[in-house]
């Protein structure tokens, strides 16, 4: 396999894990309803980023260190699930407040720089994002990658995070997604914060184990 068919086959694979739900998922498609299209696309950008991160990590072989050090990966889990159970809280609690609406927009604006930093801290906070990265990179690129690699794949990587995000984004920011989210609001936000609990707590259960 020569080295550009294996960084399509890369790039393949993670736009395969970015279409995959997830807590990224969740939180880009409530940030898009309930909040504003602005928000959700500064939510995608920071999945974007986030992306740019990992194949960072990646490339420069820390998925290794990961891998060898268990009580440094465990940690890392543990911390991650303990962010994505306190974001939970957050939309859990806030789930019974109303919206106001007029001229068919949310009167409560949304903060687009609070989004962006929720959004990177939820694609950062989960580690097994990270060692899926550096597992991919590993199975399809060679050791030692040339150095167009270490120039093009982080633009290519944040393109393909953030446009498929940004398509999340611009889905559920439509017209319709948001009359039913202003309708059924409460059960939107309470579903929402028990996937994203759920995947915390499972990240913390299973903290112990050093693989995927």
């Amino acid at each position: 396999m020569t080295t550009s068919t294996a960084v399509l086959a890369l790039l393949a694979a993670l736009l395969i894990g970015s279409m995959s739900p997830g807590p990224s998922f969740v939180l880009v498609a409530r940030t898009s309803i309930g909040v504003s299209r602005a928000d959700g696309l500064a939510t995608a950008i920071a999945m974007g980023l986030g992306g740019v991160f990992f194949s960072g990590v990646a490339l420069a072989g820390l998925y290794t260190l990961l891998s060898a050090v268990g009580w440094l990966y465990a940690g890392l889990k543990i911390a991650g699930g303990l962010y994505l159970v306190y974001l939970a809280s957050k939309i859990w609690r806030g789930a019974s407040s109303s919206l106001i609406v007029e001229d068919g927009r949310i009167a409560q604006a949304g903060n687009v720089r609070k989004s962006f930093w929720t959004g990177l801290t939820t694609q950062l906070s989960n580690p097994k994002t990270a060692v899926a990265y550096g597992s991919i990179f590993a199975a399809l690129l060679p050791q030692h990658p040339p150095l167009w690699c270490y120039i093009a794949l982080p633009p290519m990587i944040f393109s393909i995070e953030a446009g498929w995000y940004s398509i999340v984004a611009l889905c559920f920011s439509s017209r319709r997604p948001r009359e039913v989210y202003l309708r059924m609001k409460k059960w939107i936000d309470r579903v929402a914060a028990t996937a994203i609990a759920t995947l915390g707590l499972r990240l913390i259960y299973t903290a112990h184990r050093v693989g995927i």
